[in-house]
């Protein structure tokens, strides 16, 4: 449990005859040398005492958002920055639900929805309200938010049935907290760059020409590899889009300042060119607007091959270079002779002939093309989803 030395945990109990086993949890995060704070809910208070909570803990315990002497010493604001990590055990199919409505009715569930750490649900319920399709849309929609689910298993219950619902062993939570640490401290010493976004290529100081790529996938994989623990640089062409502040953010206009802004971010462990850079720029850029005139000629010459150019640079090749490949019509063809041409070790493709999917669209599908084994498809869904998944694959790579 070394991971979770001196570790900040905040250890939210909500209502349910299980809260006895967080009682455990507390015990072994404790031996495990965890700073740990408590909330328990009014309804948790019906089944343990804040007595026993802070006996064990050796610490306050926290139970009333609108409490004065503890908004004093630590509003819900601060609460929720301070933790490294936040886990609800058990998470109860009431709080399941208010979470994935974004509630902040209290002070459990303001201080989720204020934090911006990781957060960790431990569910346990009767076997039919685990079953019931309104918790798995729930779990679904707080998937997506990127919370992580810890179970539950399968077993007899204190209701006397049987079945899925049972919270997880204190163990099992406490050993998913450690590896979720572990992984951080691993990730942490590995940098990461992200191309994303559309160029602009000036015609003129007023006009130019662009694609419609909006960056979503580019900002949402920065994103994934950030919580992952990476070191992460996104370098974005011109978007609407926000990021958190810990992902380091060059902003540029052209190929050619997005080519610069990758060299001098060089050296990395893993680069991601999902940019839709322009393959052409206007050769003579006019200093002064163009006047309207019948007919209008440009001249055009290649940008530089930014993902080309890294990827068959020895000295400054990333350990693995992943290229995006948006495509109207024969993907596989095109993202095959696109992974050998360009010598990268993946090409990530989708084909943006779909409405639903690709440019500007919340959802992407997309297939991944190896250089050394078969290609894999990841269906339908957020991009951020599909993010989390290309993350979770750079990693089995490179550890």
């Amino acid at each position: 449990m070394k991971n979770l030395a001196n570790k900040k945990v905040l250890l939210i109990i909500c209502g349910g005859i299980s809260a006895y086993k967080s009682l455990e949890v507390i015990r072994l995060f404790k031996k495990a040398n965890v700073e740990l704070k408590t909330i328990l809910t009014k309804n948790a208070k019906q089944f343990i005492t804040p007595l026993s909570v802070t006996s064990l803990s050796q610490g306050k315990v926290y139970d009333d958002l609108f409490n004065i002497e503890n908004e004093t010493e630590m509003d819900h604001i601060s609460l929720s920055r301070w933790a490294d990590a936040i886990i609800v055990a058990p998470a109860t199919a009431n709080t399941i639900s208010k979470l994935s409505q974004g509630s902040s009715e209290d002070l459990a569930s303001t201080v989720i929805l204020a934090s911006n750490k990781k957060v960790f649900l431990a569910p346990a319920m009767n076997v039919r309200m685990w079953d019931h399709q309104s918790t798995k849309d729930n779990l679904a929609k707080l998937k997506n938010y990127s919370y992580r689910i810890i179970g539950p298993e399968i077993g007899d219950m204190a209701c006397g049935e049987y079945g899925e619902g049972k919270m997880s062993e204190p163990l099992k939570i406490v050993d998913e907290l450690e590896s979720y640490f572990k992984n951080l401290k691993k990730n942490n010493k590995l940098k990461a760059i992200v191309t994303a976004g559309p160029t602009y290529e000036y015609i003129d100081p007023v006009r130019f020409i662009t694609n419609k790529s909006s960056g979503k996938q580019g900002y949402e994989i920065a994103k994934s590899l950030s919580k992952k623990g990476f070191d992460t640089t996104l370098i974005a062409g011109p978007t609407n889009l926000e990021l958190n502040n810990d992902i380091k953010l060059i902003k540029v206009e052209t190929a050619e300042e997005m080519f610069q802004a990758t060299l001098n971010s060089l050296p990395a462990d893993v680069a991601i060119f999902s940019a839709a850079v322009g393959d052409y720029k206007v050769k003579n850029v006019s200093k002064e607007k163009i006047k309207k005139i019948n007919n209008l000629n440009l001249e055009f010459e290649k940008n530089v091959d930014i993902l080309n150019y890294i990827s068959n640079h020895n000295s400054l090749r990333p350990k693995l270079v992943i290229g995006f490949a948006a495509e109207t019509n024969n993907l596989d063809k095109y993202a095959n002779e696109k992974l050998n041409e360009k010598n990268c070790d993946w090409i990530i493709a989708n084909d943006v002939s779909n409405n639903k999917i690709g440019f500007d669209s919340d959802f992407n599908e997309v297939s991944i093309f190896y250089k050394n084994s078969d290609p894999e498809k990841i269906k339908y869904k957020l991009k951020s989803e599909i993010s989390d998944e290309v993350v979770e694959k750079i990693i089995d790579h490179l550890n």
